[in-house]
């Protein structure tokens, strides 16, 4: 049985989603709440049991750009059988987990370190036929015995071609900023404590530039593996609640570090370092130094992945 679900996280002590040998992430907590199941897939079932990205990778022929679109969230149209190596790294993980008979939990994005998640969704395999409520129940028992900062909010039985990652047409972060003189004490690794005022209106008329389709190359990180740096922004609205100042952002995929970057450049205009007209221009030079800076991981939520 394949199972979705959804996850909520505090990223402030672990190393992000995928597992690490050094650390606690989140994928790591998932697969060890579910040691006590039994994996659906036996070793020789793999192939005719692989994923969308472990199809890819097993493959000799050339990629379509339906194949393109339906691994990188239509990031690339590159076709190319040296395309493959991005799609072989996301599979090889998994492969290897499976062939040591240990649960394998796919998620939709990788949040990085101290990032955090009120809904990112994931999925995995297991033999049991179980109650929703009652798998639930399960990983989230297990969960509080390791005392991770994880739950599962929901779990819901889906059919063996839904795909975490691969299946998903959005995604929508949040970022938060504490704009005020005093530290910020209970929301400490929740939010970016910013203590000199901002100019929410400037930050909206940056914001502006950035709607649309474009190459982000000036807010993807230096390590980000994306094929293209064009991506198509759907959202960044930038609201104020109370001392807050909350940015809204949806799209189909981003690059690596793409909503800090463009958070801590807004920043920026906000207080008076850059204008409004700079954002344009940082997009247009379409090279990483030229924006500003990247805002800290602790205000960032995923928010939702849309299917």
């Amino acid at each position: 049985m394949r199972y979705k679900i959804t996850i909520e996280y505090d990223g402030t002590n672990l190393l992000g989603w995928q597992e690490q040998l050094d650390g606690p992430s989140v994928q790591d907590y998932l697969q060890k709440a579910l040691e006590c199941f039994t994996p659906v897939l036996e070793e020789e079932d793999i192939s005719e049991e692989a994923s969308t990205g472990e199809r890819l990778q097993k493959s000799n022929t050339i990629l379509s750009d339906n194949d393109f679109s339906e691994a990188y969230g239509g990031a690339s149209t590159e076709r190319s059988p040296t395309a493959y190596i991005d799609v072989r790294e996301e599979a090889s993980t998994g492969e290897r987990l499976q062939k040591s008979n240990k649960i394998v939990v796919y998620g939709a994005g990788r949040t990085d370190a101290g990032v955090h998640a009120t809904a990112q969704v994931a999925h995995f395999d297991i033999k049991e036929d179980m109650e929703d409520w009652k798998l639930r129940e399960a990983m989230n028992a297990r969960l509080r015995d390791m005392e991770a900062p994880v739950c599962v909010i929901n779990v819901e039985k889906v059919s063996q071609d839904f795909h975490a990652r691969f299946s998903a047409k959005g995604r929508g972060y949040l970022y938060r900023i504490l704009n005020r003189r005093a530290p910020a004490i209970i929301e400490k690794n929740r939010v970016w404590w910013v203590p000199v005022p901002l100019d929410v209106e400037k930050m909206r008329q940056g914001a502006k530039y950035l709607l649309g389709h474009h190459d982000f190359s000036s807010f993807r990180a230096a390590a980000c593996q994306a094929k293209s740096p064009i991506k198509t922004l759907d959202k960044l609205d930038i609201e104020v609640c109370g001392e807050e100042i909350r940015f809204i952002v949806e799209a189909r995929s981003f690059l690596h570090h793409q909503v800090r970057n463009m958070v801590g450049t807004l920043k920026m205009v906000g207080d008076g370092h850059l204008e409004p007209e700079d954002v344009k221009k940082i997009l247009e030079a379409k090279k990483r130094s030229a924006a500003g800076v990247n805002a800290p991981a602790c205000g960032l939520y995923l928010k939702k992945v849309v299917y």
